[in-house]
């Protein structure tokens, strides 16, 4: 059992958003790993960063990936750091599911996330934490994505289209 698809990408880019409406399309069940971490540890993922640091979330977001990974079947939205392990991104290319890199702007971005202080990680200057944390991540993004979908000044609607085009086109290639 895997996947019928991951989503990643950058804070703001839309993988709750699109992989719950990817999910109803596919009628699939949608799973979020930072949920699932949150969960799991009765704690917000702010609070976590907070409380118990960035590498103490990584290793339950980990836990997290790895264990979707092998019991889910229908769409997961991973958390926009998850590609950071070097053993999730090789999960992630063993499992055969595809993973949909979302991309999107610092300008839309801002607008989705609003840059508020639930994103540790975009304290201080949130669109210069954010740029920075694109550039050091979009390599081990393009590492693991075998589709690229752009939600730029689109509908989630939109997005989908896409995303479900590429999977049927995948399947058939």
């Amino acid at each position: 059992m895997s996947p019928v698809a991951v989503l990643t990408g950058p804070p703001g880019a839309g993988k709750t958003t699109v992989g719950t409406a990817l999910a109803t399309r596919l009628d699939v069940g949608f799973r979020d790993t930072d949920a699932d971490v949150e969960a799991g540890a009765g704690r917000t993922v702010a609070e976590i960063f907070v409380e118990d640091g960035e590498p103490r979330f990584r290793e339950l977001e980990a836990a997290a990936v790895r264990a979707a990974l092998a019991d889910h079947d229908g769409v997961l939205a991973l958390g926009g750091g998850a590609i950071l392990d070097p053993a999730t991104r090789k999960v992630l290319q063993d499992s055969g599911s595809p993973v949909v890199l979302l991309e999107v702007g610092v300008a839309e971005a801002a607008v989705r996330v609003g840059f508020n202080r639930e994103r540790p990680l975009l304290l201080g200057n949130p669109r210069q934490q954010w740029s920075r944390l694109l550039e050091a991540r979009l390599p081990l993004y393009l590492e693991v994505a075998s589709v690229r979908v752009s939600t730029d000044d689109r509908e989630p609607d939109q997005v989908v289209d896409e995303i479900v085009d590429a999977l049927q086109h995948r399947e058939i290639s």
